[in-house]
C-alpha cells in the first residue's frame, strides 16, 4: 500500500511537471510592449538572484550583479556564477547590504571597480566606499582597498545610499542618506544627507566646495538629501543628476551643484508618514528646488540617462527604476532640461524594479528586487511585416 501511495506521488508530480513545461517555456519567450514612441520587448536574461542592488556590462558581454547579502557575481548565458571571492565583508542591516558596482572607465585593461556598501563598526552601521581589482577568469577580487567610510554610524538600518557615478576625470559621485536621523541631513560636519565627491584614490577633488574643511567636510559635494539611490552623469553634458526617496510622498530627481543645499527635512513636498508636515513648507530662500517629483511616491531605485542607438525616440530621456508601482518611468526633457512628460512603463509586470541600466547596445537593463528576482533586457521589438 505504501509503495502504491509513492509510486501514485511520484505519478502526479511528473504529470505536473510535464503540464507546466510548456507554460514554462512560453514564459521565457520575450515579451512585447506598446509605448508612446517605441514598440519593446522584454525578455529574462537570469533569474533567481537573491536581493540584488545593481548591474554593470563588462567588456565582453557578460554582467556583473551586486546581492544585498555581499555576493558579488557574474552571469553568463543565463547562469549566475559562485559569489566572487575576495570582496569585502558588507553589513547586512535593514536596508544595508553589498549596494552599488560600478567600474572604473579603465577597465577594459585595468580590471578595476568600484563598491558602495553598508559598514559595521562597534558604533552600528554606516556607508563605505571601497575599490578592488577584478581577476582576469572573473573569480577573485584583488589590491582590495577601502576608499572612504562615513564620519558617523548609527543602529539605524535605513537611508544607506548609494549609488556611484564616476565622473569624466574618473572622480566618484556618490549618495548618502540621513540614516534615519533627518537633521543629519542639515550639518555641514555629517557625510550623512549628502551628495560626496572623492578621486579614486580616496583623496579629495580640488574643486569640492569644501575642500579646505572649514565651512564643511572636504568630501560634501552638496547637502539636505534625504536617501539618494539613483546617481548618474549625463555625458553629453556632464550633468549630475540624483533620484531620492521622499517620506509620504516627495521622491524628488535632482541636479545636484557644489556646496548647495537641497533642503531635506527643512522644505519638502512629502509628509511624514503618520500624516504630520515635515519642516516649513515647500520653499524657503537657500535651499533649491527639485528638477522634478512625485506625490505620491514612486519610491525609486535608480536613474540612468539614455544615450543609445536602440531607441533614437528616446534619446537624452530619464529613466527611473520604481520599487512602488513596480514600473519603469521615462521622463523626457525640453532643450533646457526641463521635465516636460512622465511615461509610467510595465507596471505591475514584473514587480518592484530596483536598478535600470543603459546597455552599450543601447538596449535597457532593469535588475527586479526580491529573493527570487530578474535581470531583464528590454530591446526594440522585431518590425511587424
Amino acid at each position: 500500500m505504501k509503495a502504491t501511495f509513492e509510486y501514485l506521488l511520484k505519478r502526479t508530480a511528473l504529470t505536473a511537471a510535464l503540464l507546466a513545461a510548456p507554460s514554462l517555456a512560453l514564459a521565457q519567450e520575450p515579451m512585447q510592449f506598446p509605448t508612446r514612441k517605441a514598440a519593446v520587448q522584454v525578455e529574462t536574461i537570469a533569474s533567481g538572484l537573491d536581493n540584488p542592488w545593481s548591474v554593470e556590462v563588462l567588456p565582453d558581454g557578460a554582467f556583473i550583479v551586486t546581492e544585498l547579502g555581499g555576493s558579488l557575481r557574474i552571469i553568463r548565458d543565463g547562469k549566475a556564477s559562485a559569489p566572487i571571492t575576495g570582496v569585502p565583508a558588507a553589513a547586512r542591516q535593514g536596508q544595508g547590504g553589498l549596494l552599488d558596482v560600478a567600474l572604473d572607465p579603465g577597465f577594459s585593461t585595468n580590471r578595476t571597480l568600484f563598491l558602495s556598501m553598508a559598514a559595521a563598526d562597534g558604533n552600528g552601521y554606516g556607508t563605505a566606499i571601497a575599490r578592488g581589482v577584478l581577476a582576469e577568469d572573473g573569480k577573485s577580487l584583488t589590491d582590495v582597498k577601502e576608499l572612504f567610510r562615513m564620519n558617523r554610524f548609527t543602529g539605524k538600518g535605513q537611508h544607506f545610499g548609494s549609488r556611484i557615478a564616476i565622473a569624466a576625470d574618473g572622480s566618484l559621485f556618490f549618495g548618502i542618506g540621513d540614516r534615519g536621523e533627518r537633521d543629519r541631513a542639515q550639518d555641514m560636519r555629517d557625510h550623512a544627507g549628502a551628495i560626496l565627491h572623492i578621486n579614486p584614490d580616496g583623496s579629495i577633488p580640488a574643486d569640492n566646495p569644501y575642500r579646505d574643511g572649514k565651512a564643511g567636510l572636504a568630501e560634501v559635494w552638496s547637502k539636505g538629501h534625504r536617501n539618494p539611490q539613483g546617481i548618474v552623469i549625463d555625458t553629453t553634458n556632464g550633468q549630475l543628476l540624483t533620484v531620492e526617496h521622499g517620506a509620504r510622498g516627495g521622491d524628488e530627481i535632482n541636479t545636484p551643484e557644489p556646496g548647495k543645499n537641497y533642503g531635506w527635512p527643512v522644505i519638502t513636498y512629502g509628509k511624514d508618514y503618520s500624516g504630520l508636515e515635515i519642516g516649513i513648507g515647500q520653499a524657503a530662500d537657500g535651499y533649491e528646488q527639485p528638477l522634478y517629483y512625485w506625490d505620491p511616491s514612486i519610491a525609486p531605485g535608480a536613474i540612468d540617462v539614455y544615450h543609445g542607438a536602440m531607441f533614437p525616440e528616446w534619446e537624452g530621456n530619464l529613466l527611473v527604476a520604481a520599487l512602488k508601482y513596480q514600473l519603469l518611468a521615462r521622463l523626457e526633457r525640453d532643450d533646457s532640461g526641463a521635465i516636460v512628460s512622465e511615461e509610467r512603463l510595465f507596471e505591475g509586470e514584473f514587480g518592484r524594479i530596483r536598478d535600470v541600466k543603459v546597455a552599450p547596445d543601447g538596449s535597457v537593463l532593469l535588475l527586479t528586487d526580491g529573493d527570487d528576482a530578474t535581470l531583464l533586457r528590454v530591446s526594440a521589438a522585431p518590425q511587424k511585416s
